[in-house]
């Protein structure tokens, strides 16, 4: 454990990207405007002692490290998509198999620890991994904010009903990322 815990636990979700996939054409545009806006809440995290986790896509390979996943998003189509936000050494990383990033991983126990107030959920893809960590995170008791300025889509429609259905069903906080961590 590091530093005095806070009330607050940012998610950085499958940012770790080396956008060599069906999708990254549609979803390259949209993670662009998000780089800055991330970055911003990830050094914001640090400035303040707020509990950053980082929880990535493992593409199917068990053998990878985190490590492994970082370097192969580094040396994929957009490094500069990934070099602003990887996570800095001793930051909480852990890796996923499917879209929500409770599913078979250890962030419940985790979570359980640190006992935040709320989640801030953050990255790709709001429509997918986005949703579906959120709708664990309201089931677990957790309350959520998203902010729309730090969450990808592929779907541009889906994204905006996914942020409504967060909203509307899960009571998430829409706000933007500037404002998460006043």
């Amino acid at each position: 454990m590091h530093g005095p815990m806070s009330d607050t636990v940012v998610l950085v979700i499958d940012m770790m990207n080396t956008y060599r996939h069906p999708d990254a054409d549609k979803l390259i545009p949209h993670v662009e405007p998000i780089i800055d806006p991330l970055s911003r809440l990830v050094a914001s995290a640090h400035e303040r002692d707020v509990d950053l986790v980082y929880v990535n896509d493992n593409y199917g390979d068990f053998s990878a490290e985190f490590s492994d996943i970082v370097r192969g998003a580094l040396d994929g189509e957009r490094p500069d998509l990934v070099k602003p936000i990887v996570p800095q050494h001793g930051c909480r990383v852990m890796t996923k198999v499917r879209h929500s990033a409770f599913y078979a991983t250890s962030l419940a126990y985790l979570l359980s620890q640190l006992k935040p107030e709320r989640l801030i959920l953050t990255g790709q893809v709001t429509e997918q991994c986005i949703l579906y960590t959120a709708l664990d995170a309201y089931v677990r008791h957790f309350p959520v904010v998203v902010p729309p300025d730090a969450v990808a889509h592929i779907d541009p429609a889906l994204g905006d009903a996914a942020l409504q259905m967060m909203e509307r069903n899960m009571s998430a906080e829409i706000i933007p990322s500037a404002e998460c961590l006043p």
